[in-house]
């Protein structure tokens, strides 16, 4: 597959370095030589200095056999532009990163599409959304639904207090057990556990279930004590803290604190009225104080420096705080913020790269996500009649090692699966893949 990536920001780049272990034909396009001599010469790509809005240097870096176009650079409009541009000249599919809501609204779907723009993604709001779901549940450090929520993904830390502790798996319970242990994430390294592996004190724990088993799995992590969220200080007013406050529940009080005058005046302007707007230094610890951080239940860092959301969230900690997320755009930095047990880490380079690759695969995929503790993904595929998949029970389809099937969604419901189990055209198949083993698990299910 032939892509080109337009714009060498911190979303192209790490995208390009993602795809280019998957020997496909990648472009990184930038009018900027210095961003593009900042990719390791490792990579298996090609860099052209140019700009992806002029017409003739489109047509130089080859983009009439161009599979997909991607545009990430910072500026909506060159997105869209260099988009429509793009398929006027051939591109078969284009992607444009965008920073307006108004765009992603099903009504507009048809106007951009004729306009040349196939997909749209907008990182700030998918941020947003995984900070919601994490403080929804104080307990989980990941959270995702499959199909409407009909299957869960949940990512819990083990800690003493759980009760599945040190037992091999096959003697947890019957094969009734309402969860699938998909994946252990230890330390550095994330496996895809077998019968006689068991559960340590600090791992982090990856179940799928349906949501009314959510309780029982909150009771065997050892997690009820932990206190429901209600009111939530966040330290910098960014564009994922105004969509994240769009969002968070109504019961939820809310503050954002904003240590830029002028961008307090214009949070004012674009949040709801229960939001409150403090001036100051998140850092400040005399002003959390103030503002009550010792009977906050959660703490969010949303400042643009990976550094001080991680350390802010170490001192939130230190001084009572249960949840802790930390937005981490250094990718060297998120095995330390896990390591510091910083809790939720939210990462828009990978979350936008998981939604872009899904466009890549030939299978019928209606998500993917990238783990962000884990070297891992997790994929919903639809499978298509005849597939691979279809053929056998799972116990004799031969998954390579480092691909599991945690659950399916059939006809709307949620069922969690086994090694007798037979997979039908139509379901919807969750599947976790470990490194870059998505594309093997697609060729079960085209």
């Amino acid at each position: 597959m032939k892509i080109i990536i337009a714009g060498a920001g911190a979303v192209g780049t790490h995208l390009a370095k993602l795809l280019s272990g998957e020997r496909q034909d990648i472009i990184l396009m930038d009018e900027n030589e210095e961003r593009l001599a900042r990719m390791d010469s490792n990579f298996d790509l090609m860099t052209v200095c140019a700009s992806p809005t002029s017409i003739s240097a489109l047509k130089d870096a080859g983009v009439s056999g161009t599979d997909l176009f991607i545009g990430v650079m910072p500026e909506e409009s060159r997105n869209m532009t260099a988009c429509m541009l793009a398929t006027n000249l051939g591109a078969k599919k284009t992607v444009a990163r965008i920073d307006n809501y108004e765009y992603l609204l099903p009504k507009n779907k048809d106007f951009f599409s004729k306009l040349g723009v196939d997909s749209l993604i907008y990182p700030e709001m998918l941020a947003a959304k995984e900070i919601v779901d994490a403080l929804k549940m104080s307990w989980i450090r990941q959270w995702w639904e499959f199909a409407g929520g009909a299957l869960v993904l949940i990512g819990t830390k083990m800690r003493n207090t759980a009760e599945i502790l040190d037992v091999p798996l096959k003697d947890l319970g019957s094969r009734d057990d309402p969860y699938h242990i998909v994946a252990i994430k230890r330390g550095n390294y994330t496996i895809i556990p077998r019968g006689d592996d068991v559960v340590k004190e600090n791992d982090i724990v990856y179940f799928t279930t349906t949501k009314k088993h959510i309780p029982y799995i909150r009771k065997i992590s050892g997690k009820e004590s932990y206190a429901d969220v209600r009111t939530v200080i966040i330290m910098g007013g960014s564009r994922i803290a105004i969509r994240a406050s769009q969002y968070i529940p109504d019961y939820m009080q809310v503050k954002i604190i904003e240590s830029d005058l002028n961008r307090c005046h214009r949070l004012t302007e674009l949040v709801d009225d229960r939001i409150m707007i403090i001036h100051g230094d998140g850092r400040d610890m005399s002003l959390l104080m103030e503002e009550g951080i010792r009977k906050t239940e959660a703490f969010v860092a949303l400042t643009g420096n990976s550094e001080t959301n991680i350390l802010a969230c170490l001192a939130a900690k230190r001084m009572g705080v249960t949840k802790t997320i930390a937005e981490v755009e250094n990718i060297d930095y998120i095995h330390m913020a896990e390591s510091l047990d910083i809790g939720t880490v939210i990462n828009k380079k990978k979350i936008a790269a998981s939604h872009i690759y899904q466009m890549m695969l030939d299978a019928d995929v209606a998500n993917v996500k990238c783990l962000t503790f884990s070297d891992s993904d997790v994929a919903e595929f639809v499978v298509k009649e005849g597939s691979k998949i279809t053929k056998k029970p799972i116990k004799e389809m031969g998954l390579p090692k480092g691909i599991t099937i945690g659950g399916m969604i059939r006809k709307g419901e949620g069922m969690l699966v086994n090694g007798n189990t037979q997979i039908e055209a139509g379901d919807h198949v969750m599947v976790f893949c470990l490194g870059d083993m998505i594309k093997k698990a697609e060729t079960f299910f085209n």
